[in-house]
């Protein structure tokens, strides 16, 4: 389903059972997977990629060239930005066209999650199954299953694929409180104990 008012450039792709809400935006050049749902007034810039299965909330701003995996969320009123040196005009006070600047991207991996009115500062990647509190600036990169917070995102626990915070044990291994599934840290990643 797509609102009769979202704004779908020809040359974008869908995916079945994808619903894009109105007043959104999907530029020229732009991959949705399948089984996502774009919010209200969300933008998706020209040739961003969107895997399967993914939630970008109200008024999200996905700026080219952004690469989202299956499985993420993105809250409402996120940035993920794509301008490290951001100018309106050159130095010479001319308006700056596309050929004035490369964008650089924001890449977030398989299942993680950015909170409400958290900016990404291009370029980051955000880890697999990492979650980004709201409000947060990223400004470098997320480990995968990395719980961040705060101006600027700083490492505050872990989490796993449910979302809940990892609870540490005894012999310093990390276990999800929903399922019990443990993991080990090592030099500052996290892997899954098998």
């Amino acid at each position: 389903m797509i609102a009769a008012d979202a704004l779908i450039a020809p040359t974008a792709q869908v995916g079945e059972r994808t619903r894009i809400w109105g007043l959104a935006q999907v530029r020229e050049q732009a991959v949705i997977g399948e089984d996502c749902v774009i919010g209200r007034g969300a933008y998706i810039g020209a040739g961003v990629t969107v895997g399967d299965k993914v939630k970008i909330q109200n008024d999200a701003l996905v700026y080219e060239p952004a690469v989202i995996a299956d499985g993420v969320f993105i809250g409402p009123a996120v940035i993920l930005t794509n301008d490290h040196n951001p100018r309106a005009v050159t130095p010479d006070g001319e308006l700056k066209s596309a050929t004035d600047w490369t964008p650089v991207g924001v890449a977030i991996l398989k299942g993680a999650s950015v909170g409400a009115r958290a900016v990404c500062v291009a370029p980051v990647t955000i880890g697999r199954w990492a979650m980004v509190a709201a409000g947060a600036v990223v400004i470098r990169d997320v480990p995968d299953f990395a719980l961040v917070a705060g101006v600027p995102a700083r490492q505050i626990g872990w989490v796993g694929p449910t979302g809940h915070r990892l609870v540490e044990l005894e012999d310093g291994s990390w276990e999800c409180p929903v399922t019990a599934v443990r993991f080990e840290e090592d030099a500052g990643t996290l892997r899954e104990l098998t």
